[in-house]
Parts: C-alpha cells; sequence; structure tokens
C-alpha cells in the first residue's frame, strides 16, 4: 500500500528513503574505509590470473604464434573469438550511457557508471588478441596512416581490418571522454569529503576544479548530450565494421548481409548480461540494493529478452537463407554446424542464447535475482560460443576435402583467454575502490522520481 509520499503510478528508483548526505555516505564510503576481505580476496585471485596471463602472453610473443593451435585450414580462431567476445561486451556500456540518456531514461542513473568503465575495460582485454596476432607486436604501429620511410609500405584501406582500428580506437577514445566527463560531479564531492590534504589535491585535479555552480552544472548536461550524441552511432557502428571482417569475405557461413544487425545485437545482447553478472555481485557485496533494485534487474532482464529474441531470428535466417539460396557449399555450411564435429558447440549456443532468455518472460523468474544472475552466465558463455561456432566451424571445412581439419585450443591459447579475465576484473576491483561506482549526482537527480505525487 503506497503512503502520502509514494506515487501509485511510479516504482521509485531509490527504494529507501534517504538524504541527500545518506546516499553520497552509501556510495563513497567504499572509497574512504579500509578495503573488506571480500574486496581483497577477489583483487587478489584476480591479480592472481592476471600475472599467470601476462606470463602466457610474454611467453608467445617471445616463441611465436606457432604455440597457438592453428592450422594450414583454421588461420582464425581462438583469439579472434575472443576479440569479438570482448568488443560485444563493451557494447552495454554505450547504449546505457549514452542511447538511454538520449531517451531520457532515468533507470540509467545506478547502473551507468559501471557499464561505462566495464566498457572500457572490455574493449582493453579486446585489444590484447589482434596485439598478440600480429606477430610482432613492436611493430603494431605500422597499421596506423601517417608519413614513414618503409617506401612503399602504406595501410590498405579497403580492409576490414584496417576498419577495425579506427573503429575499436575511436570508440574506446569517446567512452572514455563520456566516462570521465560522468566522473567530475563526483569527484568533486569526493574531494569535499576526504580529510587527507593530498587526496583532496589529487581529486581536485582530476575534477578539474569543479565548482558545482549553475554555470558548471549547466555545461557539463550540455557536454553530457553533445557526447552521448556522438556516442550513440558507435553503438552500431563498432559491430557492424567487426561484422565486415567476416561478411566481406566468400568463406560459406561468413559472406552475408545478415552480419551487421546481427553482430550489432549479439554485443548488445552479451553487453547486457555481463553488466548484469557485475552488478548483481557489486550490489549484494557493498550493499547497494537500494540502488541497484530489482526494478534495474527486471528492466535489463527485458533487455536479454528482445535482443535474445533477434538473435535468434538471425540463427533462423541463417538457415532458411542456406538452404533457400541453393548454394550446395553456403548449405553445408550450416548443416555442419549443426550435425557436424562442432556440434555441442552449436546447440551450447541455442540452448544458452535462445532458449535460457525465454524463462524471462515470468515475471516471478525477472525479479528473481539468483535466477537472473544465473541467466546472465548462460548468456554469457552462449555468446562466447557463437563467435566460435561463426569462426570455427566455418574454417575447418575447406572447399577441398584433403584440406579438412579440426581444431582444438592449446594451453597458451586458453591461459590467454583466462588472463584477459585477470585483466577485466583486476580493473574492474581497483575502479570500485577508488573511483565512485555508482553516478552519485545523477542517481540525487532522480530521487524524488516516483516518491512524491
Amino acid at each position: 500500500m503506497s503512503d502520502a509520499h509514494t506515487s501509485e503510478l511510479r516504482t521509485p528508483l531509490v527504494t529507501q528513503e534517504r538524504t541527500y548526505k545518506q546516499i553520497s555516505e552509501d556510495v563513497l564510503d567504499t572509497l574512504e574505509r579500509p578495503p573488506s576481505k571480500a574486496w581483497l580476496l577477489g583483487f587478489n585471485l584476480s591479480a592472481l590470473i592476471l600475472t599467470l596471463g601476462f606470463l602466457t602472453v610474454a611467453y608467445q610473443v617471445g616463441t611465436g604464434i606457432g604455440v597457438w593451435g592453428l592450422n594450414k585450414t583454421v588461420g582464425w580462431s581462438w583469439d579472434i573469438t575472443n576479440f569479438v567476445f570482448w568488443v560485444g561486451i563493451g557494447h552495454a556500456g554505450t547504449l546505457i550511457s549514452a542511447v538511454l540518456l538520449i531517451f531520457r531514461q532515468k533507470w540509467r542513473t545506478a547502473i551507468n557508471r559501471a557499464a561505462e568503465a566495464m566498457t572500457i575495460f572490455a574493449v582493453a582485454c579486446a585489444g590484447i588478441f589482434p596485439l598478440i596476432h600480429a606477430g610482432r607486436p613492436w611493430l603494431l604501429y605500422w597499421v596506423f596512416p601517417y608519413p614513414n620511410t618503409h617506401g612503399s609500405l602504406w595501410v590498405n584501406f579497403r580492409s576490414p581490418l584496417l576498419w577495425d582500428v579506427f573503429a575499436i580506437s575511436t570508440y574506446l577514445t569517446v567512452s572514455l571522454v563520456f566516462w570521465y566527463m560522468g566522473l567530475l560531479p563526483d569527484l568533486a564531492t569526493v574531494r569535499d569529503r576526504t580529510k587527507s590534504k593530498f587526496r583532496r589535491l589529487i581529486y581536485n585535479a582530476l575534477s578539474f576544479g569543479w565548482t558545482g555552480s549553475n554555470r558548471t552544472w549547466h555545461h557539463w548536461e550540455v557536454m553530457s548530450l553533445i557526447l552521448a550524441g556522438l556516442a550513440t552511432p558507435l553503438v552500431l557502428s563498432v559491430h557492424t565494421i567487426v561484422s565486415f571482417d567476416f561478411a566481406t569475405s566468400i568463406v560459406p557461413g561468413w559472406h552475408t548481409t545478415i552480419f551487421p544487425p546481427y553482430f550489432v545485437a549479439g554485443a548488445i545482447f552479451s553487453g547486457f548480461a555481463m553488466v548484469l553478472t557485475l552488478l548483481i555481485i557489486t550490489r549484494k557485496v557493498l550493499n547497494w540494493e537500494h540502488y541497484i533494485t530489482i526494478e534495474h534487474i527486471e528492466k535489463m532482464g527485458k533487455v536479454l529478452i528482445v535482443t535474445g529474441m533477434m538473435v535468434g531470428l538471425a540463427y533462423g535466417t541463417e538457415f532458411f537463407i542456406a538452404w533457400y539460396s541453393g548454394n550446395p557449399y553456403e548449405r553445408y555450411a550450416f548443416i555442419n554446424r549443426a550435425t557436424g564435429p562442432y556440434w555441442w558447440a552449436y546447440w551450447s549456443m541455442v540452448s544458452c542464447n535462445v532458449i535460457s532468455p525465454q524463462f524471462l518472460w515470468s515475471k516471478k523468474l525477472r525479479t528473481n535475482v539468483v535466477f537472473v544472475f544465473i541467466i546472465s552466465i548462460f548468456v554469457n558463455i552462449g555468446m562466447w560460443f557463437e563467435r566460435f561456432v561463426i569462426i570455427t566451424t566455418s574454417l575447418h571445412r575447406d572447399f577441398l576435402p584433403s584440406s579438412w581439419v579440426m581444431y582444438s585450443p592449446t594451453w597458451v591459447e586458453v591461459m590467454t583467454f583466462i588472463g584477459t579475465f585477470g585483466l577485466f576484473f583486476t580493473l574492474f576491483f581497483i575502479f570500485i575502490r577508488v573511483l565512485p561506482g555508482i553516478a552519485v549526482a545523477e542517481v540525487k537527480s532522480i530521487y524524488k522520481f516516483g516518491r512524491h505525487k
């Protein structure tokens, strides 16, 4: 039953009566008190995995990428699978921050900060794989079009791989600027609360001397909208360009016009799943249940339903077009995915990405935190299998049966992938320790939403 201060039409986005000072304390105390045992355990475990991954990368750079399980038929597999996987995870941050800001969706305010940070960390993880794949990463600057003395050496602007360089670097730059712009008022709040002169000096520099005046807020809001307008096309363009790595080839299973929207929907799908995975744990450990509420989890669950159905439609469309085209090579590529040696990967993908999100049609399950967390894990697994299926099953059966071969990753590839999780979670643990994990100023701006008539 609603009281005199609660709207009957709108659910409050902050579920507990708090003062503005208490909101600041709830979020920012994690920066000022000693780290908890849970944080120390998680950080040390992530740092250990990161160290093992770093040693593995050092070994393969020093030895050569012959330590991978690649062969004459499967020239791309585990590394490009992981690259596309991490780029996709980074999509949700831009969507939550930019697109939902433009559409004035107030529920984004409690989750946008962590989602933006997740974007940056995921893109950093993605960038490792092309760097290693170059073979000589110290010469990677050759992919940039700059005046040089290498004779006739120049980048090929018709190559989708070069488009990746521009797309990912632009995406990372805009995401970094957008994320940092949002931090400014909260960094000033941390500056004003701290008692250490050194910390106050640091946070004052980081906040660019934020004063909190009406003029400052006006410029900040205008700049946020401009950056959101710049970032919104990136939601569509980045993974569209990544899909061109495959769609512009003549390999059966890749040469299709459905890849751009298919990849974008899949990226948003996997990105929201990772946001749920991280935030469900974070809200519990840091006692942020009143800010990251069941309402937030339910809305993200609805996004999983929509994008999951889009991905499922893409799977069905691929099969239909392969049959309808009458191309025997295309038809065989898809039949081989479902019934060939890698059938287990294909049906794992379908089970996790198409079947599991359908349970979220039930409001009771969609508002069950533990169940949604499990579904988010399944989606993350399924989306990794999707990239593996697209890449490996399309390559391991060539036009010539004499070149047919199976692919399996080596321990080096597996440890490199695991190491990127170590990097991702290490950066995330550092983030929630030194910077506000929730956009305090933005949460305060919507605190009264649904609370007063």
